[in-house]
């Protein structure tokens, strides 16, 4: 069971503290816990990853639409406020992974960084857990790939790099508004969209792969931003996107309905309408092959609209790691008795 940590590292006050923001006005837990297993399996048909890592279960970033909220239900925690105040750290991750690596079975598979909560939100900058997680895949040069608000990515600009150079890695950077204001009111703990964009410019500069996901979309708030997102990602460097519709499982969807009729009073009511449309009459669809994607001439248009602007501006299809150049350094001889 994850502990609390009576005295937890400020991220605010390390020395990447100008990639984070202002510090928060609510008070934050953290607890630690040693985990058995890193590696979790995907067998979603519909994500294209098979395994992911995640050092940190519930997120700062808080955005009101996180499908990742659910989980930490399974803490005995809460989907609203706790998940974003009562933040779990994997303090041995980077180990578990080192141990992965070393099974006879594991063959250098591409690896999501992360699959559910942003392994680049605050408390990484006091952890510093991702970073260790991707010496660990340099040095076996497993492939891998991120996804992330987190503007503190930048920090690791040469490591990625050098990642990039001897295996494979891609970062997505997740941006749903171009405004920063309207951000803030669904993603209060996240950067700024034009901080992510930032970070962008300084991976693709440094020629690392990087790619934008416009997501999700959320029909009659955010699916007219979807041209000035794909001009701005591309100018910074970005040459893959891709978007998905917004999903709202289980207790997510409550979360999200009293951010949005706190925030966009005035919207709201249209705003969930016209999600009903898109949901057969539900404000979620939790189908393999549906839960990314809308139903309705609206969600038609708007993946049209998306098409059509990436093709303008050069986008290219996303494509595969190369063969894994995956291997173990070092003498092994703990592996004599597997």
């Amino acid at each position: 069971m994850p502990r609390p940590v009576d005295n937890p590292p400020n991220p605010f006050e390390s020395r990447h503290v100008e990639w984070l923001g202002p510090p928060p006005t609510a008070r934050v837990q953290v607890l630690e816990e040693r985990a058995g297993e890193i590696l979790s399996r995907n067998d979603s048909p519909d994500l294209p990853f098979r395994w992911s890592v995640n050092p940190y279960r519930g997120c700062f970033h808080a955005c009101a639409y996180c499908y990742a909220r659910r989980t930490h239900e399974t803490l005995g925690f809460g989907a609203g406020s706790d998940f974003e105040s009562r933040i779990v750290v994997k303090s041995n991750a980077p180990e578990r992974l080192r141990a992965a690596f070393e099974r006879l079975r594991w063959r250098g598979e591409l690896i999501a960084l992360s699959g559910n909560t942003d392994c680049y939100q605050p408390l990484e900058a006091s952890y510093g857990l991702t970073r260790r997680l991707l010496e660990v895949c340099l040095e076996y040069r497993n492939p891998v790939e991120i996804i992330t608000k987190g503007a503190l990515v930048r920090r690791d600009t040469e490591l990625l790099a050098e990642l990039s150079r001897h295996s494979w890695v891609r970062v997505w950077f997740s941006l749903a508004f171009s405004d920063a204001e309207m951000a803030r009111l669904v993603e209060p703990g996240a950067p700024s969209p034009s901080k992510r964009l930032e970070a962008l410019a300084a991976l693709a500069e440094a020629e690392v792969s990087t790619g934008v996901i416009v997501a999700p979309l959320i029909p009659g708030l955010n699916d007219s931003d979807i041209p000035t997102l794909l001009e701005r990602s591309r100018q910074a460097g970005a040459r893959h996107a891709g978007t998905s519709m917004l999903r709202l499982p289980g207790s997510v969807e409550a979360v999200f309905m009293r951010r949005l009729r706190h925030s966009f009073s005035n919207r709201a009511e249209k705003v969930l309408s016209k999600l009903r449309t898109e949901r057969r009459g539900e404000l979620n669809d939790s189908r393999f092959g549906a839960r990314h994607a809308g139903s309705s001439p609206l969600w038609e248009s708007a993946r049209q609209l998306f098409r059509v602007t990436a093709n303008r501006l050069g986008f290219v299809p996303a494509d595969d790691p190369p063969p894994t150049k995956f291997r173990r350094p070092g003498p092994r001889q703990a592996m004599l008795f597997e």
